[in-house]
């Protein structure tokens, strides 16, 4: 990385960090109130057990599902060399949907009873997500034959990814008293994130994180073609096995925790990348900075538009992320259209 590139990147993770820093103080001060004040929760000791059981982790943990969703989204994209993948593209979407349902289903509860059941239901229907995820990616490359074949392993995971939506649709009309809980998980939230959900997702980030800057080189290598990777002497058929492997992993742990969130895991990678060209392992994991910043700042906007109410964080992602690519879709066609013309 040229010198230019790496000051380049040191100032946009500096700049990340900073406003993780000022929404994650704004996430500490944001409750069914709208916008309090720090320093009166501090004399208020059940203000301030609210703050740090329930309001911090929740917004920390919220940050480390975005990260690991622009991680992964950033793997997928240089992984399928396709600006337009996205981190559920291996079926691990459908795959925990899929799951969650059949958790409870198991369990015979409604929505109402669900929620009053306390953390062992919580911890069941993750595992299950999660389970079904991992699921839903093995049968994937199973399908697939093998990671050796990207294009058969994108059809593959949208295949699975069908059969398992399908499959879930089932699963909801067969009991009709799941439906509103699993529309929560559909919708995606971050209601739930506890310090232990907490600090099994930070466990999981680190290994991801780690494991992907070793293999950035193999994505720029890609990034130049099957043939000219293969030509450089990388050994591509274990290698892509293990960036699905990461790809898999950082998804599946953010699905499983908080549901189904659209979006961030395709716009944080097309965020940084107009802000820093560069090699895969600075975008990797400016990506997944990014990625936790946006899903931040949707949360804060969930909790805080309609309070005490609260929006699905899922639909305010879709709407940002969304929005963003449509306008950068608008841009770029007009700036064809100007090129053309002139």
């Amino acid at each position: 990385m040229m010198p230019r590139t790496r000051r380049r990147a040191a100032l946009l993770g500096s700049a990340l960090f900073v406003l993780a820093l000022v929404l994650l103080a704004l996430g500490a001060a944001v409750g069914s109130t709208g916008l309090d004040s720090l320093r009166a929760m501090r004399e208020d000791p059940v203000a301030w057990q609210i703050v740090r059981d329930i309001r911090l982790p929740r917004t920390v943990g919220g940050w480390i599902v975005g990260a690991l969703l622009g991680l992964a989204g950033a793997v997928a994209q240089g992984l399928f060399r396709n600006p337009l993948a996205d981190p559920y593209l291996l079926g691990s979407g459908s795959g925990a949907s899929l799951g969650a349902a059949l958790a409870l289903l198991a369990a015979g509860l409604s929505p109402a009873a669900a929620m009053a059941s306390g953390w062992w239901l919580q911890v069941g229907i993750t595992g299950a997500a999660f389970a079904g995820a991992v699921l839903a990616v093995m049968l994937t490359l199973a399908l697939a034959r093998g990671a050796q074949h990207t294009l058969r392993l994108l059809l593959g995971g949208v295949i699975v990814g069908v059969v398992l939506g399908a499959a879930k649709d089932l699963v909801t009309l067969a009991a009709p008293e799941i439906l509103q809980s699993m529309q929560g998980f559909t919708l995606g939230s971050t209601s739930f994130l506890g310090w232990q959900a907490v600090a099994l997702m930070a466990l999981v980030l680190a290994l991801c994180a780690g494991a992907s800057w070793l293999l950035a080189p193999v994505l720029d290598g890609l990034s130049l073609g099957e043939a000219t990777a293969a030509s450089l002497g990388l050994p591509l058929p274990r290698l892509r096995a293990a960036l699905v492997a990461v790809l898999a992993l950082a998804t599946a742990t953010a699905v499983a925790q908080a549901g189904l969130i659209a979006f961030v895991g395709l716009a944080a990678p097309h965020l940084v990348r107009p802000l820093l060209r560069s090699t895969h392992g600075a975008l990797l994991l400016l990506s997944a900075g990014m990625g936790g910043a946006l899903l931040m700042a949707a949360d804060l906007l969930a909790r805080w538009l309609l309070a005490p109410q609260e929006l699905p964080v899922g639909v305010l992602t879709a709407l940002l992320g969304g929005g963003y690519l449509l306008w950068l879709m608008h841009r770029r066609g007009m700036a064809r259209s100007g090129a053309r013309v002139s």
